[in-house]
């Protein structure tokens, strides 16, 4: 990120701090004025002009990329769409999916080898139950586990900044430095930052320690999306076995249609996760390599089943 995605942040984060006075003040002044301007500001320190030159490259590119317009809309499907979804919500989404595509149709695959439909049915629908509420489970938990060690950072930065506010400066001087910003130039945000502790302190969980505040309902979403995710993905091969009358027909079916899933289930995930730019190749070798992990799956799943049997 550029200084001008800096000076955005700290605008954001010090809303009220604008400088009321004339340019002839202390250089904390002529800072605040820089940051609170569109344009860049020219000062007297060479170091601060360097900075201003180059740029201080920050780790997060999320402020930035908020002031550019969207192009969304010139996407195309499925990323115009799934582009306003929350990232952490697909995230949760292709974990339930993933598990559930490969996890239930090893298990019904396995099943069918022992020749009832009507077994296989009851059989896939208490993995389904069970595996969407386990799923669920753990991701409530993961969730939860997240929100707590965010919130537990933030009160350890905040007793810090009234315990030892020298420390906390240092952290956030620290931070700074690594970002590519002189030592001057740090010093200056250093001093702009302690006029709002809340500021300083989320600037030190988002760039030092690299949390973000989680979204309100953060828990219950991931849960309810990693077990409706795994328990609809799972269901997928289980719906031939609904209208064949013999195993062998309902087995034939659910591979077929569990290959194209897995296929364009592995090549729509590989366009969200790497956009556009992602060649029409590495889709296709994504969707080639989730069609494989099933059917090995599946077809060690039948073997065993199988031998036991027999």
């Amino acid at each position: 990120m550029s200084l001008v995605g800096v000076k955005q942040l700290v605008t954001k984060l010090l809303p009220n701090s604008k400088s009321s006075s004339d340019s002839s003040d202390t250089p904390v002044t002529e800072n605040t004025a820089l940051l609170n301007n569109n344009s860049t500001t020219t000062t007297n320190d060479e170091s601060f002009n360097n900075d201003i030159e180059n740029g201080i490259n920050l780790p997060s590119q999320q402020i930035s990329s908020s002031s550019s317009p969207s192009s969304s809309s010139s996407q195309p499907f499925p990323l115009n769409f799934l582009n306003k979804v929350d990232p952490r919500i697909m995230s949760d989404l292709i974990i339930g999916l993933s598990d559930g595509l490969t996890v239930p149709f090893a298990l019904t695959a396995g099943l069918s080898s022992l020749g009832d439909t009507k077994l296989v049915i009851t059989g896939g629908m208490a993995e389904l139950v069970s595996g969407a509420i386990s799923m669920g489970l753990g991701g409530y938990l993961a969730a939860k586990s997240e929100s707590e060690f965010y919130y537990s950072q933030v009160r350890k930065e905040k007793q810090l900044f009234f315990q030892n506010q020298e420390t906390i400066d240092d952290e956030l001087f620290d931070i700074l430095i690594e970002m590519g910003a002189s030592e001057q130039t740090a010093e200056y945000f250093v001093d702009d930052l302690n006029k709002n502790p809340q500021a300083m302190i989320d600037f030190i969980i988002r760039y030092g320690k690299g949390l973000e505040e989680p979204p309100e309902g953060r828990i219950l979403s991931s849960a309810l999306t990693i077990g409706s995710g795994y328990f609809f993905g799972g269901f997928v091969p289980l719906i031939p076995y609904f209208f064949f009358k013999y195993v062998h027909d309902a087995l034939i079916s659910s591979v077929i249609l569990m290959v194209f899933t897995l296929f364009w289930f592995g090549y729509i995930k590989s366009l969200i996760s790497m956009g556009e730019d992602c060649s029409v190749s590495t889709r296709s070798w994504e969707g080639v390599q989730m069609v494989l992990i099933g059917s090995v799956a599946a077809g060690s799943a039948w073997l065993l089943v199988y031998l036991i049997d027999n």
